[in-house]
């Protein structure tokens, strides 16, 4: 009974429409009311009266649950104003619409820029697994960038599609309260932004163990993930549609006895079950990986300057081969 009080007091402070200190006090006080009648239940002292009571306001909670509808045309932010959009793809040529090549002085000051691209997969040659802690050593956010033949990389990031002026809440998502956004970003936006603009703490890890074939499915695994939400649209959830359960969820498209784990939601130790799976450079201590890995002062110490892709990756084992 307590449990079911504290989910509809989550849905009330999340979901309630009017301004948040509104939502938030009528959350307290069904709460408080809430807890009182769970009190009394456990002394013995309910009455039929009081069970109907409470049952009838969990139905109402879950019909206002399957009654919450994602939306595709909210005033979004403008780092997720626009849907990613396959426009072609046939196995090996893909054209992706609204690929995300955003220059960030800033959080707040920024030229927005939405282009079209072209990869041809037969070109695959790595991945990346791409950690950027913002909320301590726990939680990280998770990213894959491809790398090609000719140098080019593009990062796929499932992120939570902001509304303008909204901000992330890890317990807002266990309540409907963002719908969810693949990005494709060129990695001089959504990778420089995290070290240079917001100050965050990024790690980068190659992984192993993929021929071209498995990174072409993989590949394709995210532009299903795109065609989808892009169709129809979906809500982000903190515990299980979030950006470090679609990486595993994909990946089992390769691997599918990948076994779960803890690590899969305090994202930050994501690189350890990596390494654990024998999905990163063999042969390499975890230390060392995360020592060498961590890309955050060759990002700041270039600045906005050329070849930045390059320069992050100075030093990170298995990267040795790629085109300069």
């Amino acid at each position: 009974m307590a449990l079911a009080a504290l989910w509809v007091t989550g849905l009330l402070a999340y979901q309630m429409p009017g301004p948040g200190w509104l939502a938030n006090g009528i959350a307290v006080l069904w709460l408080l009311v809430a807890l009182r009648a769970s009190w009394r239940v456990a002394r013995g002292r309910s009455n039929r009266r009081l069970g109907l009571a409470f049952g009838a306001s969990l139905a109402l909670a879950g019909l206002w649950w399957l009654l919450l509808t994602p939306r595709q045309d909210r005033v979004w932010a403008d780092d997720v104003a626009q849907r990613l959009h396959v426009v072609s793809f046939d196995g090996r040529h893909v054209v992706l619409d609204n690929v995300r090549d955003f220059t960030w002085r800033s959080e707040t000051d920024y030229d927005a820029r939405w282009v079209r691209r072209t990869y041809d997969l037969d070109q695959l040659r790595s991945a990346d697994l791409v950690l950027s802690y913002w909320m301590g050593p726990a939680i990280a956010h998770t990213l894959i960038s491809f790398g090609f033949d000719d140098g080019r990389h593009v990062v796929f990031s499932l992120e939570i599609r902001k509304e303008r002026g909204e901000s992330f809440s890890a317990l807002g998502g266990f309540f409907r309260k963002f719908e969810m956004t693949l990005v494709a970003s060129e990695e001089t936006d959504i990778i420089r932004t995290r070290t240079n603009a917001r100050g965050e703490d990024v790690y980068l890890y190659r992984l192993h163990g993929m021929d071209r074939a498995q990174l072409k499915e993989l590949f394709a695994a995210y532009i299903a993930q795109a065609r989808e939400l892009d169709a129809k649209p979906g809500f982000y959830n903190t515990l299980t549609s979030n950006c470090t359960t679609i990486v595993f969820d994909l990946a089992r498209h390769i691997a599918p006895r990948l076994p779960l784990d803890y690590r899969l939601l305090l994202s930050g130790y994501l690189a350890e079950y990596a390494q654990e799976v024998g999905a990163l450079t063999p042969g390499v201590p975890y230390a060392e990986l995360h020592d060498k890995g961590r890309i955050t002062q060759r990002a700041l110490d270039l600045g906005d300057g050329a070849h930045f892709s390059t320069v992050i990756r100075q030093g990170v084992p298995g990267t040795e081969q790629d085109p300069q």
